[in-house]
């Protein structure tokens, strides 16, 4: 069976990225995989990697260096709602900007939308019972 191992994320910015992504969540960072272009970090069940826009040539997609808009969706899943709440803002304080205060979904997610420091879509979630 396959699983997701990472998450990449191209970043303009991999070390404020990444800490913001320490900071509010609390993930430790994969000291051995660093280098000048990239920072891991343990998400828990995956990783999630930042890669500086280098990573595009090295990795053959050059011509697709200056796409921009919204480039993946995280979705971090915690124990309860007032997990999510607690996180927010801490998250906000951090350099998030909140899109959706916290609300429960049609199907069943109690959560949150926001944008990191570069722009990019994150959910905040507790799975509801």
């Amino acid at each position: 069976m396959a699983y997701l191992s990472y998450v990449n994320v191209f970043a303009e910015d991999i070390v404020a990225l990444s800490s913001f992504y320490q900071q509010v969540f609390d993930f430790p960072e994969i000291e051995s995989i660093r280098s000048p272009i990239f920072r891991g970090l343990d998400a828990g069940k995956s990783n999630i990697g930042f890669n500086a826009r280098d990573a595009y040539t090295l990795l053959g997609l050059a011509e697709f260096n200056d796409v921009k808009g919204v480039r993946f969706l995280l979705n971090f899943d915690l124990e309860t709602k007032e997990a999510v709440d607690r996180l927010v803002p801490l998250a906000v304080k951090a350099g998030a900007t909140l899109i959706k205060a916290p609300y429960e979904t049609y199907y069943h997610w109690y959560q949150a939308v926001m944008l990191d420091p570069e722009g990019n879509v994150f959910r905040i979630n507790h799975v509801l019972p």
